[in-house]
Parts: structure tokens; C-alpha cells; sequence
């Protein structure tokens, strides 16, 4: 993969895990937690059945819900806390993901389905 595209990939990862796992009691880093490893496993299927295909967008399917409901807690947080800023960081890099992934599956769709990575 390009290095810019591994940077991305674990730069989100990492934006969500270590907060999800630092903040693990709360309800919101469960929800990321629990948003994470269900698209890592889709990403994994899709990726063993059609390879690096622009459909790989689908395993962040359950992120738009969670974005949603984590932008509704922001104001319940308290203000300037590590917790808060995680929160805002999680929803702004996961909604750019999100309309990243959004194109790739639309171009998908439309026909764009050779792989996008030779391995």
C-alpha cells in the first residue's frame, strides 16, 4: 500500500482505538469500540473475497450512526477534557472517512470494481 494510505488507515484506527480503550467505562468509548471491530471484520471479509476494492468503504457502515450520537454527547462532556477533545477528533476524522467512503462505494457501484492495490 502507499504510504500515505497506510498512514491514514492507522492514523484513524489509532484516533479511535486508544481512546475507546483509555476511555472503555463510558458508554461512548464502547459505541467507537464497538464500531471498530465490526467494519474491521467486514473490511477483512470484503477484502478476502474481492481484494483492495473501493467497496472496502462498507466496513465503516456503522460509523454514521455513531458519529451522529457522538456529536449529540460533545455538549455533555466537560468542556476542554481529554475526553471531549476525543470525542470531537473521533467525529471529525471518521465523518472525512465517511464521505471518503461514501465516493468509493458510489464509484463501486457504478462500476469501478477493479482492485484498487495489486497484492
Amino acid at each position: 500500500m502507499p504510504k500515505p494510505i497506510v498512514a491514514w488507515v492507522m492514523f484513524l484506527f489509532s484516533i479511535n482505538l486508544i481512546p475507546a480503550l483509555i476511555f472503555l467505562k463510558t458508554l461512548e468509548g464502547q459505541l467507537v469500540l464497538g464500531g471498530l471491530m465490526p467494519g474491521t471484520f467486514l473490511q477483512t471479509w470484503i477484502f478476502s473475497k474481492k481484494g483492495f476494492v473501493k467497496l472496502l468503504g462498507l466496513g465503516h457502515i456503522l460509523w454514521l450512526p455513531m458519529v451522529i450520537w457522538l456529536a449529540y454527547r460533545v455538549p455533555l462532556a466537560e468542556s476542554g477534557s481529554p475526553f471531549a477533545h476525543s470525542l470531537i477528533a473521533s467525529i471529525i476524522l471518521d465523518s472525512l472517512s465517511l464521505i471518503i467512503d461514501t465516493i468509493d462505494v458510489v464509484r463501486y457501484i457504478r462500476g469501478e470494481r477493479r482492485p484498487t492495490l495489486s497484492i
